[in-house]
Formats: C-alpha cells, structure tokens, sequence
C-alpha cells in the first residue's frame, strides 16, 4: 500500500493528523441487567477519571490509575487504542507523548509519572509500533503514521546497540522492570531498575544479562508492525527489510528460547542456563503471535488451557498454578501469581488469532463475574477464588476498567476490527439482557444490536441487516455485507439466520467452527 493509497483507502481520514477530532458520539450500551449496567458505568467512569494531562506533556493521556500516576510503554498505548472509540484524541496522544519525550539516541522513555520521565528499564510489552500502527491505519492518521514509524525505527535500532550486548541478536533483560515483572520469581534478587536509572547499563553480579523471550517477541511484533508501517509510506524495500529482521529474531526465539519438553519459554542466563518458571512469558509470546498454530495448539493442551497450569478458575494466573514458584499467600502487585487485569486487557490479541473464541468467552465471562462482584477495580485478583487484593492495591485502576468495557462489547456486543464487523450475539447473556449496543465506525456510520430474549436485530447506518436467534459471531464486511457464522460457545449451538435478502437459515454450529456465508 502506498503512501495515497493509505490516505485514501481509511475511511476516518477526514480526521488526519494532529487537529484530530473526537467521534461525533461515542458507543452507547445499555441494559436491564442492574448489576452489569453498574459495572459497566463505573468502568467508564474510571477511565474519564483517569483521563490526564501529565507533566511534560501538554495534552490529556490515559494514565494507569490506582497508586499509578503516570502512564507506561508497556500498557498505555495499548490501553488507549481499546479506549479509542470513546476518546480518539487520546488514544493518539498516549502514542504521540512517548514520541515527543523520545531521546535523540532513540531510547523511548519507559514511563511519564508525575514525578518524572523515566529511562530506567525499557518496559515494554504490546509493541508501541504496532498499536500505533494500528491506530494510524483506522484512522487514516498520516502524521501519526510518519511519527511513529520513524520514532519506532529509532527505538528499534537504540535495542540493537544497546540490549544486544551477547550479539545473538534477541533482545536482552537487565533488571525486573525491563518486562513489568514486578515481584515476580522470575527476577528473584535481581534489582528492580538499571543502575542510576540509565537502561543502557546492567548491575554486575547477577549472571546478566539474561535473553529473554517476551522482549525479544516484543520486538519481534515491532518490527512486523514496521514492515507494514513502511509499506503503507511506499518504501517498499525498508519494508523488506523489517520483514527479514522480523523473520530473523522469531527464528532465534523458538530455536534458542524454547524447551519442548516443557512446552515453555524461558529467560537465558548469562550463563547460558535456563531460569526454568513457567510464567505469563507465555502469553506474551503469543500475544505477538511467535508460534506457528501446530505449536500453540501444543501450549494450549499442556499449559494454557490445562487446568493445573494456566486454565484456573479464573484465567490466567502469571505463574502456572502447578509450579512451585507461585507465591502464596498472594501479596499486592506481584506477577508471581495472582491473575492481572493488564494480561487479560490482552488476551483478545491472541486468543482470536489462534482460533480459540469460544474459550475466551469462559475467561471473558470469569473476569467480569469477578470484577461486578468486587466493584473496587483493582489490578489482580486471586486465580481461584477471583478474590481482588485489597491491602497495598488501590482502586480505579485503568486496565480493570478497560476489561470490564472492553469484554462487554466482546461477549454481547458489536466489535470492529481493520477490515470487518463481529455482532457477537448472546441472547440469554446477563449482558444482553434487555440490552442494546451502538457503535460509530470509523466509516462514520453507526452499528447497532437490539436484544431480545430470543435474539437480536441488526443495524448498520440506519440500514436494517436482519436478525440472528442463537448464540453465534456474525461476520461481515464493513458495508455490513455477511461473509461467515462463528461458533463462540465451547457447546453446540442452533442458531436462525434472517438476513435481509437472503433466504433464512437454521443450522447449528460447533465451537470455533467457521461457515462462510
């Protein structure tokens, strides 16, 4: 895709560069359901709560929230573009701030707090490149778009020189902050931040540094995010080029930092051993969709989806259930057991694209139980008894609330996506009881779903589609147009299609079974 071809093929480039305008309305959900409403609302009122404007930057951020006073690489800008449809103009100032604080060296900060900007780990997770990619391309954002490809490259080449000290190419771990890892068994005594807060540098003494397989997939992510980035700006040989370095350090992550006895990705010492806990590495990993589907399928029968590994009661804990690392009793704001609400935030990036949405519905359904129960939006909750923790994590924190949003409109409700539309459609769900959704999309027309108990009607842009009874994903174009049926729910299902134009239709449809229309 060329550089015209990218401005004229979104349909929100009417809202380019950096006067970016807010949506003409923001999606609407309502239900009879009293408690889901609650919840609903208060998440919603959160995220407006903690919509801010930091120091050393001039316009308003999604910030963490709870004892978080500042936003984060590794989460933020991820944060923002799930938040985008109700605050666009925030959704690319959490991207543009890291850009605008970015060192001429090309080191990104890892963090705007109040209290500081931070260079003290590289903290990074769900790639800044690719979420701001994809927040480029939905809104045909040309300055983002340049800003981030350029500032992206620079980063990506600051990792080189300075987090590629072994020379083996993947990316390197210096302290527990570099992955967010707090008091996590994964980094025992290692120190939490760089010495005198500069990334660049590693503290002697602790066999480092360590080769690390969710930063190096990190970068991996990045780097495809660049291919298309470059792509869309015309350079086709720059994109290439990322293509290659992408295909290089995959390569080098599942042949020197995966063990197939255990199904597992571990860190590499400097001593060139294995730190053998089975962690969230994993589901960070996928999140950058590092293996192929026969390995995921693998991961998720002997680890994901096992129960005495990361399938708990309330999915996913961040480390394995059955490994004797996992700290107990769970104590605040650790990754060493407890079920975060930021991997949650993120499971919708791989689940889908591994082909497993009728069991994200599970964990979708898990969390949002927990989370109307607690009411006080917290960062992590107990795997099995999805007790929040209380004593040293506050409330009102950002990505709880983002997940309780961000799975009603995935369970119940419409969710766009680059190219098409999904009308998830539940009608005996508690949340979509007496319920309705309306979403703008970003051809700035309007989607909307109308429950009753038996289905739901469907609506784009004024134009009736017709109506679904069942329990099943509609898929189309985003003209509306249908183009398959998708089984959401682990049993089989009978659902009624009563299309407009179209012939009605009863079949009856298996779990992540796709019948194209």
């Amino acid at each position: 895709m060329r550089r015209r071809t990218f401005i004229q093929s979104s349909a929100a480039a009417l809202i380019a560069g950096p006067a970016i305008a807010q949506s003409p309305s923001q999606p609407e959900y309502t239900t009879t359901n009293a408690a889901w409403q609650a919840a609903y609302d208060k998440a919603l009122s959160i995220l407006v709560k903690n919509t801010q404007v930091m120091p050393r930057y001039s316009k308003p951020i999604l910030i963490e929230g709870s004892v978080y006073q500042g936003i984060w690489m590794e989460c933020g800008p991820h944060e923002a573009l799930v938040y985008r449809k109700f605050r666009p103009d925030v959704a690319r100032n959490s991207h543009m701030c890291f850009f605008e604080l970015q060192r001429a060296d090309g080191q990104l900060p890892c963090n705007n707090k109040v209290t500081e900007t931070g260079f003290g780990q590289i903290q990074m997770v769900v790639p800044i490149a690719a979420t701001a990619w994809e927040l480029a391309r939905a809104t045909g954002d040309q300055e983002l778009l340049e800003t981030a490809y350029r500032g992206a490259s620079m980063w990506d080449g600051w990792l080189l020189k300075y987090r590629n000290t072994r020379g083996t190419g993947l990316t390197e771990g210096f302290c527990t902050y570099d992955t967010g890892h707090d008091n996590s068994p994964r980094w025992q005594g290692i120190p939490p931040q760089c010495p005198n807060k500069d990334a660049k540098y590693y503290p002697e003494g602790f066999k480092l540094p360590r080769l690390c397989p969710d930063l190096s997939a990190t970068t991996y992510g990045a780097r495809k995010a660049l291919s298309d980035m470059a792509r869309a700006l015309g350079k086709t040989s720059e994109a290439d080029m990322w293509a290659e370095r992408a295909a290089a350090i995959r390569d080098l992550i599942l042949k020197r930092l995966y063990v197939a006895e255990d199904a597992a990705f571990y860190d590499e010492d400097a001593g060139s051993q294995f730190i053998r806990i089975r962690s969230d590495i994993l589901s960070r990993v996928c999140g950058e969709h590092v293996p192929d589907q026969a390995l995921f399928d693998d991961l998720w029968t002997r680890q994901i989806h096992n129960p005495a590994a990361f399938w708990a009661p309330y999915p996913l804990p961040s480390i394995a259930l059955d490994d004797p690392t996992f700290v107990r009793p769970i104590t605040a704001n650790t990754w060493g057991g407890p079920s975060q609400a930021l991997t949650a935030l993120r499971a919708p990036r791989w689940f889908e694209h591994y082909g497993r949405t009728a069991e994200f519905t599970v964990m979708m359904d898990r969390w949002c139980e927990g989370l109307i129960k607690d009411m006080t939006f917290r960062q992590q909750m107990n795997p099995i008894t999805a007790e929040f923790t209380r004593d040293g994590d506050e409330p009102d924190y950002s990505p709880a609330a983002l997940v309780m949003m961000d799975y009603t409109w995935r369970l119940a409700g419409v969710v766009e996506e680059s190219d098409r539309l999904e009308w998830n459609i539940r009608p005996n769900h508690a949340a979509s009881k007496g319920a309705q959704f309306r979403l703008p999309t970003d051809a700035r027309s309007t989607a909307k779903l109308r429950y009753n108990a038996r289905g739901a009607d469907l609506d784009l842009g004024g134009k009736t589609l017709g109506r679904i009874e069942g329990v099943a994903r509609l898929i189309t174009n985003t003209a509306g147009n249908p183009v398959a049926l998708l089984g959401i729910s682990e049993t089989p299902q009978k659902v009624t299609l009563r299309l407009i134009g179209r012939p009605a239709r009863n079949l009856t449809i298996t779990a992540n079974e796709k019948i194209a229309l």
